[in-house]
């Protein structure tokens, strides 16, 4: 069996893991990225809608839609930032609450799967690898940017 790159077996895992949060938030006619976001909205004091993105890891044109979305299917409202009058805060309504609650069992059930699977030993020497892939590239040691 010819041997996989790095980069290529971490694509097609979060490809796998995305299939399958979109087929279980499909249950509840929502989406991963939907899910996402919700889990990234303090559910008590709101996230200002300019720290989202970098939370998320999205383009700004990207987490509009996502917004834009959230919003339609009511399940977040903006209201101005008291601390920032040209900002706004993202809260989550009571239906936004009831589906960030799901997508945290999702992920937390997912996440024990896992580590009843794979064993906490295995689980932390992953972390360690992904911490340090992370740093190699952070440091931009790989192309000397």
């Amino acid at each position: 069996m010819e041997k996989k790159t790095i980069d290529h077996l971490l694509r097609a895992t979060w490809q796998a893991i995305a299939r399958m949060y979109n087929e279980e938030a499909s249950k509840y006619n929502s989406t991963m990225a939907t899910g996402f976001a919700l889990l990234s909205i303090d559910p008590k004091k709101g996230t200002p809608s300019t720290a989202l993105g970098p939370k998320m890891g999205m383009e700004a044109t990207s987490l509009s839609r996502t917004l834009k979305t959230l919003e339609e299917k009511k399940l977040i409202f903006r209201k101005p930032n008291p601390d920032d009058g040209r900002s706004v805060l993202i809260h989550l309504t009571d239906m936004g609450k009831v589906n960030r609650d799901a997508s945290k069992v999702a992920v937390l059930k997912f996440n024990q799967v896992i580590k009843n699977e794979i064993g906490e030993d295995s689980l932390e020497n992953f972390y360690n690898t992904i911490e340090k892939i992370n740093g190699i590239i952070s440091s931009k040691k790989i192309f000397n940017f």
